[in-house]
């Protein structure tokens, strides 16, 4: 794996712990989304590639699974060391394969050296318990174990968080991994590779492939068939998660899906508004709109929408548009030229269908202003689709009964926020979201590294995050020992 300044990097695949090109020697191309140049060559694995790499995983599992906990721990923390040196090589990176602002890069990495360290801690999560039993002179234990080789794909919006979630806490509880990244940041997906063996992870533990979006399917499907993968783990979009809950179920291979999002913030009548707008705008348009958390419906009470909307578009029309490079950005471009065509469609739609823009809604350069529409109801594609984008509707509710019906009335579970200053009021109201995260007069991005992180209905189902992972990635046995000879009726 190789990366210059003068001409594109070469990302290849690790298998076994070498960097090496697809046997079929196929490549495709990555450019920059702001400037278009393209910026890197990027290996393109087949399914006999996936099956050497379950393969080599595999075949690390026994030494691996048999290190001891401190040893683990103390590769974990030689791995946060390495990254965090690794910083500025990082931002350079996510900045240039995502178009993302500076800050969204640099929280990328903050908070994946925090991950590391938090996997670390979990290396010595592999309690078990003893259970009584009625047998007389019998000890029954429940005991958790490594599962075996795990497959992580992550997406390109948040590539360090996600590709590094995907695998970290599955290392930490003794499994071997296949990391699958995404073609839209395999410099990133690949460098999280590159610097845990840098650590000194041993061969095999961690294996990377990378692929064409035409040759996805054969790729997971490879991988998932393969015996000694046990379980495996997506973060994407909710269309692709059912294809991959359909190969698991087809496989019987446990998964945690970690989907789409439509994220609902309610501002109801005694809302601290100068707070609610805060929020909302840092919810809405970090890394213009492309999280799954990002805020998505803006539900806001009659009698201060006018109020809130007035702050929302004076703060909103302050953000910074331009070049991800430039430290005064705060927002820069999407992903490729389809998402911002997609995104404009859903803004057309709810135009021509009597909403009206109340700030942004133009083009610069290759980046679209953050944009806020008001008067949205559900006849309007933007009221239940994912934006995924610097796109945010506002909808007037009446009461806080047509709030919570609003914010539910999605096919999406992922996040959810709501501010009032009644706190008894904001416990109800979030015992009745039907998300799997609420924050209570907080942003809807909201993450750290120990909490437990899902969602429900169309956003999936397990958990990631400090001790929800000991459930996803290992597996619990019942073990007896019967201290005296046990009398049997046969």
């Amino acid at each position: 794996m190789t990366q210059t300044t003068s001409k594109p990097a070469e990302y290849l695949l690790c298998i076994g712990g070498e960097w090496q090109s697809a046997q079929n020697r196929k490549t495709f191309g990555k450019r920059n989304p702001y400037t278009g140049e393209q910026i890197a060559r990027v290996a393109a694995a087949s399914a006999a590639d996936a099956r050497r790499a379950a393969d080599a995983a595999e075949a690390a599992f026994p030494g691996w699974a048999a290190l001891s906990p401190g040893a683990r721990r103390t590769l974990f923390l030689k791995a946060a060391e390495v990254m965090e040196a690794a910083q500025d090589e990082v931002i350079r990176t996510i900045v240039a394969e995502l178009g993302s602002p500076l800050a969204w890069a640099g929280f990328n990495h903050h908070y994946c050296v925090d991950l590391l360290r938090e996997a670390a801690a979990q290396t010595y999560a592999l309690v078990g318990e003893v259970i009584p039993s009625d047998i007389p002179h019998q000890s029954a234990y429940a005991v958790r174990q490594p599962a075996g080789v795990v497959l992580g794909m992550a997406p390109w919006n948040a590539p360090l968080i996600l590709g590094l979630r995907s695998i970290a806490m599955p290392l930490a509880y003794g499994n071997t991994v296949v990391f699958k990244g995404s073609e839209e940041s395999p410099g990133v997906h690949a460098l999280i590779v590159r610097l845990l063996n840098e650590a000194g992870f041993p061969p095999g533990v961690v294996n990377y492939v990378s692929h064409t979006r035409e040759d996805a399917a054969e790729v997971v499907e490879a991988l998932v068939a393969h015996p000694a993968v046990r379980r495996v783990n997506f973060t994407g979009s909710t269309p692709v998660g059912r294809k991959i809950a359909e190969v698991c179920a087809r496989h019987l291979k446990p998964a945690v899906l970690e989907l789409g999002g439509k994220a609902p913030f309610i501002v109801l009548p005694d809302a601290n508004i100068e707070a609610a707008v805060g929020a909302a705008t840092f919810g809405a348009f970090l890394n213009q709109g492309q999280i799954c958390m990002t805020t998505q419906r803006l539900i806001v009470h009659k009698d201060v929408k006018d109020a809130f909307e007035a702050g929302l578009k004076e703060r909103v029309s302050r953000l910074n548009v331009g070049d991800p490079s430039d430290p005064q950005t705060q927002v820069g471009c999407l992903i490729n030229p389809q998402a911002t065509e997609r995104v404009q469609g859903l803004l057309k739609d709810a135009l021509d269908k009597g909403a009206r823009v109340l700030v942004g809604g133009e083009m610069v350069g290759p980046c679209l202003q953050p944009t806020v529409v008001t008067g949205v109801t559900h006849e309007m594609k933007l009221y239940y689709e994912e934006a995924f984008g610097p796109l945010v509707p506002v909808i007037e509710v009446g009461s806080v009964e047509e709030a919570i019906y609003v914010a539910n009335d999605s096919e999406y579970g992922l996040s959810s926020a709501v501010f009032t200053e009644d706190q008894n009021l904001a416990w109800e109201v979030a015992s009745k979201l039907d998300t799997g995260m609420v924050h209570i007069n907080d942003a809807t991005v909201n993450d750290e590294p120990q909490m437990p992180f899902g969602g429900v209905k169309g956003s999936g189902y397990g958990h990631f995050g400090g001790k929800s992972g000991l459930h996803e990635f290992t597996e619990l046995r019942w073990i007896t020992v019967q201290r005296r000879p046990r009398q049997f009726p046969l």
